[in-house]
């Protein structure tokens, strides 16, 4: 919506603001660094409202706990648009100065009553309207949202009926005010800023812009590069099965075990004509690959950059050096290069981020002498005297507004793909914990003692029902296969709702039951909402 992927919002105003709604996400075991920030504000006065299924620990420091049905979250927030349109609450100063599509909006959220949003959300009338007015009412006010929001086959929109809600009350463009992604892992947004999304170039800069191509073809030697939107992972995925894409080459990922709908995915890798694995272990994908190709690890034994979710941008330092047989990530690529005809020498990482920097407005000013000095600096930072940027999208307080307006979108509750029957009844949604990450490679190997292994988390009331008890290994189905898992009883969960992660695939191979239902526009997949019952064995 605002031309940019980025938070737009400094962790310090997260300690400063007056409302935080933590949508969608357990920060406390998922994003702990950005969690103290968060408490912070709690201490300093800010009401913390909790948007989740599960009532998570992050809800233990909330002010209210909406425990939302999975995958209703568009009925929520246009409920709560329509008791802020009704109550007087919206800034009508702003959007009438700052944003188009007022009108169609609020025409599409009128529908949207407190008793509709009870039914579609199962949370109660009054809680929702407590909170449209807790935060309608709020002079500083930022939704923060993870996986819970975007791992959905409607995931764009999810996130757009949360920025309609920030549009709808000023609240973007300001200090303390905004919208903010926290990052699923260490420079997710790095990623993104440096061009890893099919249609983007570094900076986000439009790849098929005809006017940027000339710069980046002088930059890069006058080679030839794509200049047409490539498929982002789904789509890749969606490639191999119909054998249009018959070569891959893998980054630090492993989606033989991440990938929803395991099963297909392994399929899929194992009939390639071709896979390359570049990491730092011997992953389940990189089992079965043709060439493995090992890294360093970029946190410890790399030089370079990374950015974090508020947008800043940081240097990372080698401590140590690669163990033997294992090389950089750019003395590979480099090397590769060299192989298939293109001499780049041997760039040190300064001299790729000098690169970046002259290709990217948004990086200019970036020196790694003034990353050194300020401590990193939050993008945009356009030249060497700018201090870079804590708050996005002031341009929208401007008289005139610089750039183009701030767009509503119209968006409708779209329930889960995978619907809830007699033969399937129970809910199951997929997260992280704190002792844990990912699918496991880099934690697994190192003891915890807040690891259990595995676990098929579900009420106590569905166990009792289910003649099953706590401890007792289950059989998990869903429509595309089954695993067999431990049960453990929790009173925070609601019953018809169970909870598991995919840390332990060689264990318990959670993403057999995941389903592949994908978001169109964002290409991610709906892990947080498959529906799945629970056997006695």
């Amino acid at each position: 919506m605002f031309g940019a992927g980025g938070g737009t919002s400094s962790y310090q105003e997260a300690e400063e603001t007056g409302v935080i709604v933590l949508w969608g996400s357990n920060a406390r075991e998922t994003h702990p660094i950005f969690f103290h920030h968060l408490l912070r504000g709690v201490r300093n006065g800010a009401k913390l409202i909790a948007v989740d299924p599960r009532q998570t620990s992050s809800t233990q420091w909330a002010d209210v706990w909406l425990g939302i049905d999975v995958g209703s979250d568009i009925a929520l927030a246009n409920a709560m648009a329509r008791v802020i349109i009704h109550e007087g609450l919206a800034d009508m100063t702003f959007i009438e100065h700052a944003t188009t599509g007022y009108e169609e909006f609020a025409d599409c959220v009128e529908a949207y009553t407190l008793e509709r949003a009870e039914a579609d959300t199962g949370v109660p009338a009054d809680a929702i309207r407590e909170v449209a007015l807790e935060y309608g009412r709020a002079k500083t006010g930022m939704i923060c949202w993870t996986l819970g929001i975007t791992e959905h086959h409607n995931a764009t929109d999810n996130v757009l009926a949360l920025i309609n809600l920030g549009l709808l009350t000023g609240k973007v463009g300001r200090y303390g005010c905004g919208l903010n992604p926290l990052r699923g892992q260490n420079n997710v947004q790095g990623g993104g800023d440096m061009g890893a999304i099919p249609a983007r170039l570094p900076g986000f800069q439009d790849l098929e812009d005809p006017q940027l191509h000339d710069k980046f073809a002088e930059a890069w030697g006058g080679a030839e590069y794509p200049r047409k939107k490539g498929w982002h992972l789904s789509e890749m995925f969606e490639a191999m099965d119909h054998g249009d894409l018959r070569a891959l080459y893998i980054v630090g990922e492993n989606p033989a075990r991440s990938e929803a709908d395991q099963t297909r995915a392994v399929r899929l890798l194992s009939g390639l004509d071709h896979l390359v694995v570049q990491d730092i272990f011997l992953t389940q994908t990189a089992e079965l690959a043709d060439v493995v190709l090992p890294a360093a690890a970029g946190w410890a034994e790399s030089d370079g950059t990374v950015t974090n979710s508020e947008r800043r941008v940081q240097r990372v330092r080698r401590a140590l050096e690669p163990p033997a047989g294992a090389r950089d990530d750019v003395d590979i690529i480099s090397e590769l290069a060299r192989r298939l005809g293109f001499d780049w020498g041997h760039p040190t990482a300064e001299q790729v981020w000098d690169e970046c920097r002259t290709l990217s407005p948004m990086h200019a000013g970036m020196k790694y002498s003034r990353l050194d000095e300020l401590g990193g600096i939050q993008w945009p930072c356009p030249d060497e005297s700018h201090p870079g940027t804590q708050f996005l999208h002031a341009r929208l307080w401007m008289d005139p507004v610089e750039g183009p307006r701030a767009p509503f979108f119209a968006v409708e509750h779209d329930p889960p793909v995978d619907r809830l029957t007699e033969d399937f009844p129970i809910r199951l949604t997929t997260g992280r914990r704190l002792d844990s990450f990912n699918t496991g490679v880099q934690t697994n190997e190192y003891q915890s003692p807040l690891r259990r292994g595995e676990e098929l988390v579900i009420s106590p009331v569905d166990g009792s029902r289910l003649g099953i008890g706590d401890g007792e290994c289950v059989r998990a189905s869903s429509r595309r296969g089954s695993v067999e898992v431990n049960v453990r009883f929790d009173h925070s969960m609601r019953p018809g709702l169970a909870f598991m992660t995919l840390h332990f695939p060689d264990q318990v191979a959670t993403n057999i039951l995941t389903i592949d239902a994908t978001d169109p526009k964002s290409g991610t997949a709906e892990f947080k909402a498959s529906a799945i019952r629970i056997d006695k064995i």
